[in-house]
């Protein structure tokens, strides 16, 4: 392909993502009351504040715009890898479709993970806590705590896609990944502390455990493979 080949086929698919996060968007409007309802609900709070006029609409359109990335993200993790298909050898091509499933599904991992770990983050938040100091929440607060942890969670769960696809294209090589694997570990562990909100010890170990995980079971398959 030409670079103009190559710049119509990357506009083409920004268009497609765009319109699919936008229609997502617009749905997740009528059912970001409810998603709200079920994050503070789910975090183990019965009730929560919100200190702006209007923020309460303002908390809505914001989740709206989250969940339009996560309910477009099947389109734009397809359009992702249409894009860079063409500069794949035929053999290598023959993975496109299971890793289009494979991120996909990693990604819903992630965002399961952080679901399920929500209530133990703040029960050990506020665990922390001066014993004479009452947390009273603030629902805007409370929800962009829980967006960020989420996408961060969908996000760096990707790990083990972008380490075999690497692989696969001899970017990288098992036995580099092995060498290397206190680096990782460090790298890792720095990730999941950046990546994840809080002070406190257990919020990024959480995330660094199955990260490591996916590092060594990625690199296992790359071995087992020859790569």
């Amino acid at each position: 392909m030409s670079v103009i080949e190559h710049l119509e086929a990357l506009r083409r698919a920004l268009i497609i993502a765009l319109i699919a996060w936008s229609v997502a968007t617009i749905a997740a409007i009528f059912v970001a009351g409810h998603v709200i309802t079920f994050l503070v609900t789910r975090a183990g709070i019965s009730q929560a504040i919100y200190l702006q006029p209007g923020g309460g609409v303002l908390l809505q359109l914001k989740v709206a715009i989250y969940i339009g990335i996560v309910l477009a993200s099947p389109v734009i993790i397809q359009q992702v890898w249409w894009f860079v298909s063409p500069g794949l050898h035929p053999h290598e091509r023959r993975f496109v479709l299971p890793l289009v499933v494979a991120t996909i599904a990693f990604f819903a991992l992630g965002v399961g993970v952080a679901m399920f770990a929500l209530p133990l983050y703040i029960h050990v938040l506020g665990s922390l806590a001066p014993a004479d100091v009452k947390y009273l929440p603030d629902v805007t607060e409370l929800v962009s705590f829980v967006l960020i942890m989420v996408i961060g969670f969908g996000l760096v769960f990707e790990l083990p896609v972008v380490l075999f696809v690497l692989g696969m294209l001899r970017v990288v090589s098992s036995k580099w990944l092995y060498r290397r694997r206190p680096y990782w570990f460090l790298a890792l562990g720095i990730l999941a502390n950046f990546l994840t909100p809080g002070v406190d010890p257990l919020t990024p170990m959480i995330m660094f455990v199955p990260l490591y995980l996916f590092f060594g079971g990625t690199a296992l398959l790359l071995k087992l493979l020859g790569r």
